[in-house]
């Protein structure tokens, strides 16, 4: 009982998040100076502007285009994009998408696995150079953005070496096709998540390690690795928990940066460009289905947490 109620309550909320980021982002695109066929409309008679506007529904008051965009919203119906003509929020997600998708599911995986190796490291060795440089490579890469280590991979590695296409993206066998095109965007990605993650599990690990817990069991003679192993690592993953679902969610939108460096047509470049232009009907189709994307992996971080911490109840507080 206590599930379905707080899944129902969670439920609302949901829809209530969405709606206010559908109407914030709606009406701030309004605001904005000009509209998507400002810049298409100057050479063009004034009974073809007309129409254009007529067809995009941009010659109607603010709220009466409000209306309409809501009710499409209920709907599933983003409507068509005004510069890239012929193409729908769902055309441009179902082709666009799972490039995306694919180069930042690489980069997570990588930087993940690599980041909390290295936090393990950093807890375990705690105050020799193996910590200190863990803790200086964690700075170094959360510091310098991903255009830059971007550009240096691949005028390194794809220019000077030239082990990697300098751009490009595989356009067969999208999923696990191509791999020399993704090596290097791939990397320049996962940094941030190294970095992050890294340091993350190493002051949960150091906190876990001053628990009472722990001291109990080093003194039944657990060994260090046992002690390690079965109790601090696992307690020290709650907060990944919270982090991790999170990284899903953000890594499939796209990298706008990344994305340009290599020539790489996903979702990243493409909503920007649209921001840019107030493309309204793709902006507003993106925003609400990537903010519906984050609020569901949100509840389901909740969820997990149950799973990691025992004591923790669906209902609120520890038992």
């Amino acid at each position: 009982m206590n599930m379905l109620k707080y899944t129902l309550k969670r439920l609302v909320v949901m829809i209530l998040t969405l709606f206010i980021i559908a109407t914030a982002t709606f009406f701030l695109l309004a605001a904005t100076p000009g509209d998507a066929l400002s810049a298409r409309v100057e050479k063009l008679p004034d009974n073809v502007a007309e129409r254009l506007y007529a067809k995009y529904g941009l010659d109607k008051p603010i709220m009466e285009r409000y209306v309409v965009t809501m009710k499409g919203l209920l709907k599933g119906d983003f409507g068509e994009s005004i510069i890239y003509q012929g193409q729908t929020v769902q055309s441009i997600i179902a082709e666009k998408g799972p490039i995306s998708a694919r180069l930042g599911i690489q980069q997570m995986l990588l930087g993940v696995t690599v980041g909390l190796l290295l936090g393990i490291l950093a807890a375990v060795k705690k105050g020799t150079i193996w910590d200190y440089l863990v803790v200086f490579l964690s700075i170094l890469l959360i510091s310098v953005p991903n255009l830059v280590f971007a550009l240096l991979l691949q005028a390194f590695f794809a220019g000077n070496l030239g082990w990697f296409p300098v751009i490009g993206w595989p356009s067969e066998n999208i999923w696990f096709g191509g791999w020399k095109y993704t090596v290097l965007p791939t990397l320049a990605g996962c940094f941030s998540y190294i970095a992050s993650y890294a340091r993350l599990l190493k002051a949960s690990m150091l906190d876990v390690m001053n628990q009472d817990y722990i001291l109990t069991a080093e003194s039944k003679g657990l060994s260090r690795k046992e002690v390690v192993l079965h109790h601090v690592i696992r307690n020290s993953f709650i907060p990944i928990v919270t982090q991790l679902p999170m990284s899903v969610a953000m890594c499939i939108t796209g990298s706008f940066f990344i994305e340009s460096v290599f020539s790489i047509p996903g979702l990243g470049l493409y909503y920007v460009n649209a921001v840019a232009a107030q493309d309204v009907p793709i902006v507003m189709g993106e925003t609400v289905i990537l903010a519906a994307l984050y609020i569901i992996v949100v509840f389901i971080t909740d969820i997990l947490y149950t799973v990691v911490d025992p004591r923790i109840r669906i209902s609120g507080g520890k038992r």
